[in-house]
């Protein structure tokens, strides 16, 4: 089953999406908003499942599908979590930092609690003060839980994964150089994310869901040139079981929680930080990664990040090319 958010209002207008992206149907005479549904999913999903079976058979009224009408899934959610479960992208995170990747972030993930009152749309562009501060992309799955009980064991917690989504986690690199010291986290570094147009229950991912992981390569474009295609499963150090049991160890969590798993990050065949598109390898999905491997290489970091007028575009497709959630593309704006 695949669900959208039209932009309409606070919550946006819940509709059914076809499997090929081409055609939506109104989920009103169900539920009206995705949190509303996420809040009584049990009851929800099935009548949600027989209107998405209904809409393959064209036996409901529908209208063409357009992801440039879309909100996010979730146009604000009760919380977002983001772990960075990629080994190579923190080490790589690291080391532009100069530092090292402490024993400690290979026993448990690492999380940040980002804002979540404001979430982009896969077509609201990227807005920022200034082109100085390092605006960045990174391209990111996540998952949508249902209500998750504190102390759940990463086995368990599987089992509360309702939605599979795209994220352009948006960074502000020398932002967070000033932020991170202080010893408190991400805020003013972390401007609203992005999400994908169409959120996907687990079984429509098929094989490609396994162990809580995504086995398909994550696809970004910078100004339409290929960036990065690095595989979403390979390199995860932890499932979203796990992650998902961590965010839940001291407290519950409510039904509506979007739970990232980092920026999605392979390292070389021999265990390298690997290579841009360009020298053969499978790209990078955030550009401190390419910038931080021309560090290491030449002493010297030549890409430039996002400048205004720049776009960038993040998607997925299935082993047939077709896209799964639709497409995030973003225009670098200044705020105003």
């Amino acid at each position: 089953m695949k669900l959208a958010s039209l932009i309409h209002g606070r919550d946006g207008r819940l509709v059914v999406v076809s499997q090929d992206l081409t055609r939506a149907t109104d989920a009103f005479p169900v539920v009206a908003t995705l949190q509303a549904a996420l809040d009584d999913w049990d009851r929800y999903a099935p009548r949600l499942a027989d209107l998405a079976l209904s809409l393959e058979h064209g036996s409901v009224p529908s209208f063409r599908f357009h992801e440039h009408d879309c909100a996010a899934p979730l146009p604000r959610a009760y919380q977002w979590l983001d772990a960075s479960a990629y080994l190579n992208h923190i080490e790589l995170v690291r080391k532009a930092g100069g530092d090292i990747v402490p024993p400690a972030m290979m026993a448990e993930p690492l999380m940040y609690q980002g804002g979540s009152d404001t979430l982009l749309g896969p077509r609201q562009p990227i807005r920022t003060p200034s082109e100085e501060q390092g605006i960045d992309f990174e391209a990111e799955v996540a998952v949508v839980t249902g209500d998750v009980p504190m102390g759940i064991s990463s086995e368990a917690a599987l089992g509360h994964v309702r939605l599979v989504i795209l994220v352009n986690d948006v960074s502000l690199r020398r932002l967070a150089g000033h932020e991170l010291p202080k010893g408190f986290g991400f805020v003013q570094s972390k401007p609203s994310s992005a999400f994908s147009p169409v959120a996907v229950t687990p079984d429509e991912l098929g094989a490609a869901w396994r162990n809580g992981r995504l086995h398909l390569p994550m696809l970004t474009q910078v100004n339409g040139k290929p960036f990065g295609r690095p595989d979403a499963g390979i390199g995860m150090a932890f499932g979203f079981g796990e992650i998902i049991a961590h965010a839940a160890r001291t407290r519950s969590l409510a039904a509506g929680t979007i739970i990232g798993a980092g920026t999605v990050s392979n390292h070389g065949p021999e265990g390298g930080p690997g290579l841009p598109l360009a020298r053969g390898g499978v790209g990078y999905t955030c550009i401190l990664e390419q910038r931080t491997v021309e560090k290491i290489e030449s002493g010297k970091p030549q890409t430039p990040f996002l400048r205004f007028g720049d776009t960038v575009r993040i998607e997925m497709k299935d082993a047939a090319g077709h896209s799964i959630f639709g497409a995030i593309e973003q225009e670098i704006l200044p705020a105003g």
